[in-house]
């Protein structure tokens, strides 16, 4: 990925719309409103029984969030550490203490600056919480990571 680059991570699910997973500029990277959503279009943290009732889990969808995002930054040649800001957004901010609680178990006081707003809806109904990030990945990391360093 060099400069000015947009890429759609194989192995992730194919955005719903016309754009990158991630974007670079410069040293910073752009990561596109990231869900839940698993490649074969379901939701880690959603589930309906037999009679249709569902259950949706705020703590599981947040943990493949941040995993998600985790793996789009690995395709850019960065990680979670490199974040330095996390806009999410919660369709109910009854979620916010389950939501806190797992974002606590991948960040400190010393991670990204976050924004956390509520929404009224997000792209598919089962979906909690959907996450855009701002990351710092050096071009000249990338670099030594393509010559073999």
């Amino acid at each position: 990925m060099s400069g000015g680059d947009a890429i759609l991570v194989e192995g992730k699910a194919v955005p719903r719309g016309r754009f990158p997973h991630v974007k670079r500029a410069g040293d910073l990277v752009f990561v596109s409103g990231t869900s839940s959503r698993r490649p074969d279009g379901t939701f880690a943290g959603a589930s309906a029984d037999p009679m249709g009732v569902t259950d949706l889990d705020i703590r599981e969808q947040t943990r493949a969030v941040i995993e998600n995002v985790r793996d789009i930054l690995t395709a850019a040649g960065g990680d979670l550490r490199d974040l330095v800001n996390v806009t999410t957004y919660l369709v109910n901010m009854n979620d916010f203490g389950g939501y806190n609680e797992v974002y606590g178990e991948y960040f400190d006081e010393t991670g990204p600056a976050r924004t956390t707003v509520a929404v009224h809806q997000l792209p598919h109904p089962h979906l909690l919480i959907e996450m855009s990030c701002v990351a710092h990945i050096p071009t000249d990391r990338i670099t030594d990571m393509e010559a073999g360093a």
